[in-house]
């Protein structure tokens, strides 16, 4: 069992920056991959980007690329989401999710695909 924990949610200004971590209480760190979703109210959760088990590679949805930057410490147990270049339309909820390795294919989209998520943090962007 995976407990996921978000923080870093909060209030920016268009153009503005964010950081979003994640910890990971229980099972072993390094057998999942990580991923970081996002859902506005009534819409479906998307997906945004995700990160091997290794670290060593990252896939992003391609509204957020260039401006986003996902990234793990092995070590720490955390799974970080750097949000530059802020927009309006990044207003969501965002979550952290884990799948494990186990069955796994990459690049990992699919919600469904993902094992464990975390309660998800806010992120407000104002024009």
């Amino acid at each position: 069992q995976v407990q996921l924990v978000e923080s870093g949610g909060g209030l920016a200004q268009a153009g503005g920056s964010l950081r979003l971590s994640c910890a990971a209480i229980g099972g072993t760190f390094t057998n999942y991959i990580m991923g970081w979703f996002r859902r506005a109210p009534g819409k479906e959760r998307e997906f945004v980007a995700s990160i091997s088990a290794s670290g060593r590679s990252q896939d992003y949805v391609d509204s957020v690329k260039g401006r986003f930057t996902i990234s793990r410490d092995n070590a720490k147990r955390t799974v970080d989401l750097q949000m530059n270049s802020l927009k309006p339309e990044d207003t969501d909820v965002y979550y952290c999710a884990a799948e494990h390795v186990d069955g796994s294919s990459w690049p990992s989209h699919l919600q469904d695909d993902y094992d464990y998520w975390g309660q998800g943090t806010q992120v407000t962007v104002s024009s």
